[in-house]
C-alpha cells in the first residue's frame, strides 16, 4: 500500500486543520484529535471518507496512552505521527510566574514527548514510521517577549534531534518543521499572555506583544501551501531532520546561526587554549 495512517493532533483550525484536509485530499488515512467532545461528534457526523476523530487533552498522560491503543486496535498501525497541538505564550521573563510557564510546558513539550514515547513501540515494531514535530523559528532564536514559549520549543527541538539519531536504526524518521509567522490563530485567541505586566519591559517585551497581536490573521504564511510541503517531505526518500517553512523563518535562522559563528570565531583561541 502506498497510503500512509496520519495521526494529527490538534486539528480544529489552523495548520492541523490545514493539514489534516490536505491529507485526506492525498487520499491517506486521517486521525485527528480535538479537545472537546462537540468537535469530535461534529467531525465523526460528516462521514468523510478515510477520517477518524478522537477526544485528546495531550496534557492527560493517561488518556494519550488510552487512545494510542485505541488507534492501533482499530486501524493497525501509525505511520505519521504529526505533533502539532500546542500554545503560544507572550511575557517578559520576569513577568511570568511559574504556573504560566508549567501552563506552556504542558502541551508544548511534556504532551508532545509523552505522545511521541506512546508511539514509538508500535513504530519500532512495524520498523517504520515518521514523527513530525510541529516547532517553530522560534525553536532556534528567542526573541525578547517570546522567551517561555521559546524555552518549550528550545526543548522539544533538543530531545527531537537526540531521538533521531536512537531512532534511526529502527526505520523511523523524525523531522522537525519551523514555521515562521502563518495565518492561523497562534497570535489570537490561541495565544496566552502573561497576566503580570512591567513597565521596564516596555519597549522590549511589551513591543513583541503589540506587534504579535497585531498581525493576527495578516501573517505571511500560508496554511495550506505549509501543509503541502509537509506531505510532500514525508513522501520523500530522504526526509531531512529540519524543515524551515515562510521567508521569515529563513531569516531569523540565518540570524542564529550567524551569531553563533561570531561567538565562536570570537572564543576560539581561548577555548583552545582552555584545554589542559
Amino acid at each position: 500500500m502506498n497510503t500512509k495512517i496520519w495521526l494529527i493532533t490538534g486539528i480544529s483550525s489552523g495548520l492541523g486543520k490545514a493539514l489534516a484536509e490536505a491529507v485526506v485530499k492525498k487520499g491517506d488515512f486521517m486521525i485527528g484529535t480535538f479537545r472537546k467532545k462537540s468537535q469530535v461528534d461534529n467531525f465523526n457526523k460528516k462521514n468523510i471518507k478515510n477520517t477518524a476523530a478522537f477526544l485528546l487533552d495531550i496534557t492527560d498522560q493517561k488518556k494519550i496512552e488510552e487512545i494510542i491503543e485505541t488507534i492501533t486496535s482499530q486501524f493497525g498501525k501509525i505511520d505519521v505521527l504529526v505533533n502539532n497541538a500546542g500554545i503560544g505564550f507572550v511575557g517578559a521573563i520576569e513577568e511570568t510566574s511559574l504556573d504560566e510557564v508549567r501552563n506552556v510546558f504542558e502541551p508544548n513539550f511534556f504532551g508532545t514527548l509523552k505522545l511521541t514515547q506512546a508511539v514509538l513501540p508500535h513504530m519500532r515494531n512495524q520498523k517504520s514510521g515518521h514523527i513530525i514535530q510541529i516547532s517553530s523559528h522560534g525553536g532556534i532564536k528567542a526573541f525578547a517577549g517570546f522567551g517561555i514559549y521559546n524555552a518549550s520549543k528550545f526543548a522539544l527541538e533538543g530531545f527531537s534531534e537526540a531521538l533521531a539519531q536512537e531512532v534511526s536504526p529502527f526505520g523511523i524518521k523524525v523531522t522537525l518543521v519551523e514555521p515562521g509567522p502563518f495565518r492561523t490563530k497562534f497570535a489570537g485567541n490561541g495565544l496566552g499572555l502573561s497576566q503580570n505586566t512591567i513597565d521596564a519591559y516596555s519597549d522590549t517585551a511589551g513591543v513583541f506583544r503589540t506587534k504579535l497581536k497585531g498581525v493576527d490573521g495578516k501573517q505571511e504564511g500560508d496554511p495550506v501551501k505549509a501543509s503541502n510541503a509537509i506531505i510532500n517531505l514525508v513522501y520523500s526518500e530522504q526526509p531531512t531532520l529540519r524543515m524551515p517553512l515562510g521567508k521569515t523563518a529563513l531569516i531569523t535562522i540565518q540570524m542564529k546561526l550567524d551569531s553563533v559563528q561570531s561567538d565562536l570565531n570570537t572564543h576560539q583561541k581561548i577555548a583552545k587554549n582552555s584545554v589542559y
